[in-house]
Order: C-alpha cells, then sequence, then structure tokens
C-alpha cells in the first residue's frame, strides 16, 4: 500500500473484540461436543452391549471435555495463552469422532 494512514499494523485493533471470539469460539466447540455425543448416545441405544459401552466412553470424554471448554467458554477460565486446555480438547474431539465413525460402522453391519 501507498501512503495513507493506515499507521503500524495492528494500532486501530480493538483489544476487547479477541476475547469475544475466544469464547465464542470455546462455546462453538462444546455445542459440536455435545451435539455429536447425543448422536453417539442414539447410535449406541440399540441394545447392543458394545455399543452401549462406546456411548458410554463418549459420554465420559464428552463431560471431561465439558469441564475443560466451560471456563473459557463463559470467560471466568485461564486468560493465558499456553497449557494443555487446547491440546486436551484437540483429542477429546478426534476421540469422538472416531469413536462416532465406530458406532457408525457397527450399525452398518
Amino acid at each position: 500500500m501507498t501512503g495513507g494512514s493506515i499507521g503500524p499494523v495492528g494500532a486501530g485493533r480493538d483489544p476487547g473484540l479477541q476475547p469475544e471470539r475466544t469464547r465464542l469460539a470455546w462455546r462453538r466447540t462444546a455445542l459440536a461436543l455435545s451435539l455429536v455425543t447425543a448422536l453417539a448416545v442414539r447410535l449406541g441405544s440399540t441394545g447392543d452391549p458394545a455399543d452401549a459401552l462406546i456411548a458410554g466412553v463418549v459420554v465420559l470424554v464428552w463431560g471431561a471435555a465439558l469441564v475443560l471448554c466451560w471456563p473459557r467458554g463463559t470467560g471466568t477460565g485461564p486468560a493465558g495463552v499456553g497449557g494443555r486446555t487446547l491440546p486436551l480438547v484437540a483429542l477429546a474431539t478426534v476421540g469422538l469422532a472416531l469413536l462416532g465413525v465406530l458406532l457408525v460402522a457397527r450399525g452398518l453391519w
């Protein structure tokens, strides 16, 4: 860009918007995990003990992920970057996805 009155990078940035976007992202993560869990419980309620066990594991993983997401989604959690929260939620999301695929595969056979 040539000329203009833009100034340094980030000079016009409102620091109040980033925490709100972060809270909304954590809320979306918690909502997505809740929906996947509800679908897994529905698929696991077919009466097969293996499906019920898988659905139970999904509920436990969902509970652990929700405990991690809730403080950040409400803005009461730690503000610092880093820690173990993000990798644990990512692991929980991948685990729920794999368990969901397993439930669907078992339902198709």
